[in-house]
């Protein structure tokens, strides 16, 4: 194998200067305790945020004591995302602070001796060499040439930075890896995307069907809450799933589906509930297009086709699809969120979109409602330069139905292999671990090695970061400002965060570093402001309200201006879709060549002595991002593989085993992982939490423990409506003894 322009570093070889000394607030309230004192809550002042640990941005309070240290996150209670409660994850964000393993310093890859290792160096001297760098690709390549890779709050910043700079490709994995294809599917179903949070009716539901969708475990706060509160109100929950996850737990039907076979599913209850007549005819005849194109398209569907495919009894079928039809229009077949499973992902959410059509559910109460927005004025700049080329101009018109960029498709614009003139050289990646995040892992390195410049912008020092030319340390979402939390709701709100502490060590918000790294490439009068504060001040006070004022509220609501909650009996409305209508037979996927109504197509099953490799969430870890955290590693501090006990007993496996796996490919996983023996798991498939498997010796708690799967997942199915990376067609088989394992490079 030929050698790297840009080997892995080994953080964890580096001295990083600073003493990593006991948390003093947590040796207090130690002392507090034992002494018998209890604590007086006078000395205590609390300081706006919303949360960082995972996309909900669930917006709190951040309580210090008198000598300003940090000591306990809780809800903001008019917070529509929170309701005043946090999850375990929002309470355990402390711990991103106090984690003695962050990233400290501004480090540079440099030569020494013919080895290439990190030195730190200063923000100055980082600045320089990145604004040269990309002074040098402008000027070879073009500004386009640079590509910004971002996720979470502080990869705003760095977008409006790549925008004066010139470039407009910028992309956040969480769509082509995560939830696109049901924002594709939907919005080719009812002319609107789902979003984030997702406008799910839950707290009036009576019917909720989850499909591979595991509320709970995934830890989506509110819908959580929403979802308890209806259980207690007799929600008759259906859950599609080859594990008894949490939710299959509190379900009245759990059906162990055989993995893949899903859309066979979702045809056999459409064809229930046309033939016998159990749809909202009043809702179809008034709102859809192409009842009559699915009617005969559904028509041979019957549940014994479905029986023979998916492993459910045709009677079970017609049962749950009766138990839809008894309850709605308040039945919701959810969404999910991720996602991208099998490369023919859009197709699937089109069939539940078509299925929530013809139960009535979309606006009705008790499935999804229509969201609105807080608007928030942009502080003022200079208008952005125009673009020679993005990458949808790559791609010449392929995923034409793609509603935001791709990452993988940056990748392979990154590739050696890429013959077209549209080249990206330049990188920066901010607070995604694109080694976890975007399958293939072996490309994505070849393409990392085809860089003129490599900048990682985290947290933590990921697996990510041993392959960058420059690390920046961002300080934690507790230590700095960043945009106004705007997201759909039910009433528009807005939330905001303050630094509840200084920076850490030598770490800086991302607003900060933009600002600095501006000045070197000439493009300050773009961040015309000293301190983000001021505009975020500036944007309040054009709504009516200030910065102050959110200081001792943290959130606030706003009145509906437009549409209702739901629809009206009989209302006249036009849908976003080219035909006006709910289209069951799409118009945009027949344009594009793509079936308009979603068909099954079999997939590929495991060979001999090899399973299906299914991962999930687990509600006390955000996917890799919080396995290092002190307070959450407490929790749960590696992955289990689930087996069932007929295959462990043929395997001669027992609970708590350490085994290795290796997949199709002959790929081997870098560390061992314990079985966990459960009957919840059916025999062609098993299971593991995602996250964990950390190689980064630099993460103490999470170095080694587990399995990355990640790691197992080299075959990927592409979606082609949409270019979705399917990431379940892997399968694994158990290796009893450690392998001998060869190093990607």
């Amino acid at each position: 194998m030929s050698k790297s322009r840009r080997d892995f570093i080994k953080i964890s070889a580096l001295g990083f200067g600073g003493l990593v000394l006991a948390n003093p607030i947590l040796n207090t309230m130690i002392g507090q305790v034992q002494a018998g004192e209890p604590m007086d809550a006078s000395q205590f002042k609390r300081v706006p945020t919303y949360c960082e640990v995972c996309f909900w941005k669930c917006a709190g309070w951040v309580h210090t004591d008198e000598k300003g240290e940090l000591w306990k996150i809780e809800g903001n209670e008019d917070d529509p995302h929170c309701k005043g409660r946090f999850c375990p994850r929002g309470t355990g964000g402390i711990g991103m602070y106090n984690d003695e393993d962050r990233l400290k310093s501004p480090l540079m890859r440099v030569e020494i001796d013919g080895k290439q290792t990190f030195k730190e160096v200063s923000w100055d001297k980082a600045f320089r060499f990145i604004a040269d760098k990309m002074n040098q690709i402008s000027e070879e390549h073009g500004p386009e040439s640079m590509a910004l890779f971002k996720h979470g709050s502080g990869g705003a910043h760095f977008g409006k930075l790549f925008k004066a700079f010139g470039s407009r490709n910028i992309t956040a994995p969480s769509y082509a890896q995560c939830r696109g294809p049901r924002e594709v599917g939907f919005h080719a179903t009812f002319g609107a995307n789902i979003n984030s949070p997702e406008p799910v009716d839950l707290e009036n539901t009576k019917c909720l069907v989850l499909i591979g969708n595991h509320i709970g475990e995934n830890m989506h706060n509110s819908h959580v809450q929403e979802m308890s509160k209806a259980i207690d109100k007799g929600l008759k929950i259906i859950t599609v799933d080859p594990r008894l996850s949490t939710a299959a737990s509190k379900s009245k039907h759990w059906l162990p589906i055989k993995p893949a076979t899903d859309i066979a599913l979702l045809l056999a209850w459409m064809h229930v509930l046309i033939t016998e007549k159990l749809y909202d005819k009043a809702y179809i005849d008034q709102y859809a297009y192409g009842f009559e194109d699915l009617e005969a398209h559904v028509a041979d569907k019957t549940p014994e086709w479905a029986e023979k495919i998916t492993t459910i009894k045709a009677d079970v079928i017609r049962e749950t699809a009766r138990e839809m039809a008894f309850n709605a229009p308040a039945t919701l077949i959810h969404p999910g969120r991720h996602v991208t499973w099998y490369g023919d992902d859009t197709q699937r959410l089109r069939a539940m979109a078509i299925l929530n059509a013809l139960l009535g559910s979309w606006g009705r109460k008790g499935g999804f409602y229509f969201p609105e927005t807080a608007k928030v004025p942009s502080f003022p700049h200079p208008a952005f330069p125009s673009v020679s080329w993005t990458w949808k101009d790559y791609l010449d018109g392929k995923y034409a139905l793609a509603g935001s960029s791709i990452a993988n498709v940056f990748v392979d614009a990154t590739h050696p292999d890429n013959t077209t003139d549209k080249k990206i050289k330049g990188w920066f990646v901010v607070g995604t671990n694109l080694i976890s995040t975007i399958p293939d892992t072996k490309r994505t390195l070849e393409a990392i090695d085809n860089l003129d410049l490599f900048v990682v912008v985290d947290t933590m020092p990921m697996e990510i970061t041993g392959y960058a030319d420059i690390i920046l340390p961002e300080c934690t979402y507790l230590e700095r400002y960043d945009d106004i939390r705007v997201s759909p709701n039910r009433e528009p709100n807005i939330a905001v965060r303050m630094p509840a502490a200084k920076p850490k060590y030598l770490t800086k918000p991302s607003d900060w570093i933009v600002r600095k790294l501006a000045d070197k490439l000439k493009l300050s009068s773009y961040f015309n402001y000293k301190s983000y504060s001021e505009v975020l001040d500036w944007q309040l006070k054009q709504m009516g309200h200030s910065l102050a004022e959110m200081q001792e509220k943290g959130v606030i609501k706003f009145e509906r201006k437009h549409e209702n909650l739901y629809l009206e009996e009989g209302e006249e409305y036009e849908f976003g879709t080219p035909t006006g209508m709910i289209e069951l037979y799409s118009t945009d996927l027949e344009m594009e060549g793509f079936d308009p109504l979603p068909n099954y197509t079999p997939h590929p099953e495991p060979p001999a002595g090899y399973f299906r490799l299914n991962y999930g969430r687990a509600p006390m870890h955000t996917f890799g991002r919080t396995a290092n955290n002190p307070n959450l590693n407490e929790l749960m501090s590696e992955n289990k593989l689930w087996v069932n006990p007929k295959i462990a007993m043929a395997a001669g496996i027992v609970n708590d085993q350490e085994i290795w796996l290796e997949n199709q490919d002959g790929i081997k996983s870098e560390f061992p992982i314990k079985v966990r023996v459960t009957e919840r798991i059916g025999m062609d498939n098993v299971y593991m939490v995602h996250g964990f498997g950390k190689s980064n010796k630099k993460l103490q708690r999470s170095n080694g423990r587990g399995i990355s799967d990640s790691q197992l997942v080299t075959n990927v199915m592409v979606d082609p409506v949409m270019g979705g990376t399917g990431m379940r067609g892997n399968f694994v088989k158990f290796i009893i003894d450690k392998p001998e394992r060869e190093e990607i490079s």
